[in-house]
């Protein structure tokens, strides 16, 4: 029984439907495994097709293909005394199945279909592929001509085997099967196995790499053994970016982990493990053991094959890893940047054109491009053949060496200010600035002829001027002149995309980039065919959050002075006109909302499934220290309405980079329509329903606490809440900030009140000719002085008329609520609300209804 074995686990960077370029990678893979040592050698999940073939699954001739690449991996030499695992298409009883197949030495072993598909998020697997459903059971697959005539079998077994070889057991798994309930290494393990493979075509999303490992190392510290995980890297050809870092786990351990992002086609890793520490760990645990004991079994294909050879018990075990997880800066540092490397590569296209404005989006988006030249430097530096061909097809010159990151921003990237009369001497020396330090080939030009030439027709047209809101214009005219700015920039982007490298007497054009984030994108702040419509876009999955922190992280990294300089730059479109030659548009004015804000709502509205009535439900909750019930629920309408206006514009949104988890990408991540009736009328009215339970909760609290009352109730008064003037405004110092309602006759009036103290209240006033709510922060009483400091009266309508004034300004104000107590000298009024809620609280039976009854009359 053999005791030491060595194990590869590989990371390719596999193209969709690229049968020519995935079969050399997987050789290259399968020659450097075996010149590590390794007798076994596993890869990603699909990786003949490619995973993202899409819709190509349904065609016959991708099956045909991939049994055509499988015919040359058993052919070659090199496949000749290791195991090997690999993955594609295939057809069995008409049914089509993604597969595992597992030879050795020109016989297949066992082809293992997947049996939990992926379908949630960017997964469609059910779409091209039918789960196994027959657990612990195989059936023969008739191979075709082409296979057989080198394997010699006429048939092989198909379903959820395991494989024996002299000195093992091992089980396959795939990608989401490892993340399901019931994953089949569980029962796989109380069978007998000890080595766990999985074949994944797991995308990058920020924050999970975590989860993976701890996935990985869960399962094998509750089974028992070795866990090898293998992954793709790069772009296939989608939206998303597969991140490597294949691993191998033992006992709960990480023994490897391979690089998460990189530029290199092929990396394997190895790790060699002693057989006898799985043994024994899993003996160990007698409950593993009983369950085993009464364990069903798994089919099982024997191979005449052992993993550890002769003397490898001498060998030296691989000693744990300690990985250090990236940070999510680093995170967005270099996977769009990987993403932007292959597409540009695969696309042969001669670099990238970015409209640069000097903002945050923009320049993130020039930040990656430079990131991505520090990794391709890096990698030709580091003797990457590949890498540099790469290099010299991009740039169309074939003695091209690169060394400097910048010397080569300046060949393959071409960034241009777009400037119009709207637009501010900052922004623009802020763009130039960077794209010197970056070093990109950079132009700033006007364009407020065409901008001018577009309006003068329809002028010309209608014999209608339209103004801009500052010089009188209505909201639609305000818009619109906002939107041909925008407009004209996307057109003068391609048209200098196409053009600059002929300029210079070079071939091919540059692909244009898009720099909207997901923020902007799920509230629809941006306009329909602007720079946000360009090629691809690398951070339309990240949130404006994340991009701030990547700008401070990239000034540090690359050496980018001029970010400081951007990230304390208050964010706008620079689209309307200036006020006095300084920004008078910020987006966060624009929008009604935080950026904050606006990536809470996305996480609620995707992440945790939140309609409206359950998004306010959550935040009332978790802002009710900041927000008053009606206030939040202003904020949540606000945002569905907007979000629903202008979920169209996602139809022709430039692919993106997928990085986060509430993506609205209505591609394939968010599937949702896009026409909506934007008023909610049902799911609105339901969350007023709940303000107003939520706001007569909180009354009723406080009237039973009594905390509130001041006024004379008689003997239904308790003593203790009989306090002095001075007794209340000495315990409310001391009392945390707290909300309320202030009862004015004008609202300019509450407007003017300057804050002079720290006290600050959230308060909400009520007027007699409006019925609007408005929240105002207030710190002291400077023009309205109330006799008793927490009490204010109410009329009929729930508005009281008239309100003592003097110029007292002494009188702090620390509490002013809804309340059923009266001013000084005032006559008792019905409280009609009160009525009500103590009428339907009378079968308490209790002194709180009868109590209720009185102060209400």
């Amino acid at each position: 029984m053999g005791r030491k074995i060595t194990l590869a686990t590989c990371t390719l960077n596999q193209w969709a439907m690229d049968f020519n370029g995935n079969f050399n990678r997987i050789l290259n893979s399968i020659k450097v495994a075996k010149e590590k040592g390794a007798r076994y050698r596993l890869g990603p999940e699909l990786e003949i097709s490619g995973y993202g073939c899409g819709d190509h699954f349904f065609e016959s001739d991708t099956c045909l293909h991939s049994f055509q690449v499988l015919a040359q991996l058993l052919s070659s030499p090199l496949t000749e005394d290791i195991i090997c695992e690999t993955g594609m298409p295939i057809i069995h009883k008409n049914v089509r199945y993604n597969c595992r197949v597992v030879f050795l030495n020109k016989k297949i072993l066992l082809i293992r279909p997947k049996s939990a598909m992926c379908n949630h998020g960017n997964y469609r697997e059910l779409r091209w592929f039918t789960p196994w459903s027959k657990p612990q059971q195989v059936e023969d697959f008739y191979l075709p001509e082409i296979i057989s005539d080198i394997t010699g079998q006429k048939s092989v077994p198909i379903g959820m085997g395991v494989v024996s070889t002299h000195d093992t057991c091992i089980g396959p798994e795939i990608c989401e099967e490892l993340w399901a309930a019931e994953s089949p290494h569980v029962a796989m393990s109380l069978d007998g196995v000890e080595i766990f493979t999985n074949a994944s075509g797991s995308h990058h999303e920020l924050r999970k790499q975590f989860e993976r490992h701890d996935l990985m190392k869960t399962a094998m510290m509750k089974c028992g053994g070795v866990y090898l995980y293998s992954n793709l890297r790069g772009c296939d050809g989608e939206r998303v970016y597969y991140d490597g870092g294949s691993c191998i786990c033992v006992n709960g351990t990480m023994m490897t982990v391979g690089k998460q992002f990189g530029i290199a086609e092929v990396d394997v890793d190895v790790a060699t493990i002693d057989l006898e520490d799985v043994r024994s760990y899993k003996a160990e645990i007698s409950s593993r053991s009983k369950q085993a004991a009464r364990s069903g079994s798994f089919p099982r294909v024997f191979a005449d094959f052992s993993l550890s050879r002769p003397g490898d018990h001498l060998l030296q075990t691989t000693e744990p890893q300690q990985y250090k997880y990236h940070s999510v800066v680093e995170e967005i540092a270099l996977g769009p940047a990987c993403w932007l490397w292959d597409y540009l590569r695969r696309s042969k296209q001669g670099g990238f054109f970015l409209p640069l404005s000097g903002g945050i989006d923009s320049s993130s988006t020039a930040c990656l491009v430079s990131s991505m030249c520090h990794l391709v430097c890096k990698s030709v530096n580091d003797g990457n053949l590949e890498t540099l061909t790469d290099v010299q097809n991009v740039t169309g010159d074939p003695d091209y060496i690169p060394s400097d990151p910048k010397q080569l921003a300046n060949r393959i990237f071409v960034t241009c200010y777009m400037g119009t009369v709207n637009s501010s001497v900052e922004t623009r020396k802020r763009a130039q600035m960077l794209a010197h330090q970056i070093g990109s080939d950079h132009l700033s030009i006007n364009i407020d002829s065409i901008v001018k030439a577009a309006t003068d027709i329809f002028v010309d047209t209608t014999a209608k001027v339209p103004q801009f809101k500052v010089n009188g214009g209505s909201p639609r005219e305000n818009l619109a002149l906002q939107n041909i700015q925008a407009r004209s920039r996307m057109v003068l982007s391609y048209l200098f995309a196409q053009l600059s490298l002929w300029s210079k007497d070079r071939p091919g054009g540059l692909l244009v980039l898009g720099s909207g984030n997901v923020d902007e994108c799920l509230r629809g702040y941006l306009t329909k065919y602007d720079c946000s419509s360009a090629d691809i876009n690398p951070i339309g999955g990240i949130s404006k959050t994340d991009l701030r922190g990547f700008i401070l992280f990239a000034k540090d990294k690359f050496n980018l002075p001029a970010l400081e300089s951007i990230i304390r730059a208050p964010p706008t479109a620079e689209l309307e006109p200036l006020a006095n030659g300084q920004i008078a548009q910020t987006d966060e004015m624009d929008m009604g909302m935080t950026y904050s804000e606006l990536s809470l709502f996305g996480r609620l509205r995707k992440m945790s499934l939140c309609g409206p009535y359950s998004m306010f439900l959550k935040l009332v909750q978790k802002w009710s220290d900041v927000f008053t019930p009606s206030q939040v629920a202003e904020k949540v309408k606000h945002f569905f309405r907007t979000y629903s206006i202008n979920r169209h514009k996602m139809t022709v949104m430039t692919p993106s980079y997928h990085a986060e988890s509430y993506s609205p990408d209505d591609n394939r991540f968010d599937m949702r329509q896009f026409l909506y009736n934007p008023s909610w009328l049902w799911q609105f009215q339901c969350i007023n329903k709940e303000v107003d339970l939520i706001e007569k909760s909180i009354e009723l609290k406080d009237s039973q606490s009594g905390s509130r009352k001041t006024a004379d109730y008689g003997d239904d008064t308790p003593p203790r809440n009989k306090k002095t003037l001075s007794e209340r405004q000495e315990t409310d110092s001391r009392q945390p900030k707290r909300t309320g309602v202030f009862v004015a006759t004008e609202k300019t009036a509450v407007r003017q009140l300057e804050c002079e103290t720290k006290d600050t209240v959230d308060c909400q006033f009520k007027t007699n000719s409006d019925n609007s709510d408005v929240c105002e922060n207030i710190t002291s009483d400077n023009e309205w002085h109330l006799s008793n400091l927490d009490t204010v009266g109410f009329d009929k309508g729930g508005i009281h008329n008239e309100l003592p004034r003097n110029d007292k300004k002494d009188v702090k104000v620390s509490r002013k609520r809804p309340s059923t107590g009266l001013l000084p000298g005032e006559p008792r009024k019905k409280q009609p609300h009160l009525c009500l809620l103590a009428s339907k609280l009378s079968n308490v039976g209790s002194t709180v209804g009868s109590w209720l009854k009185k102060i209400a009359m």
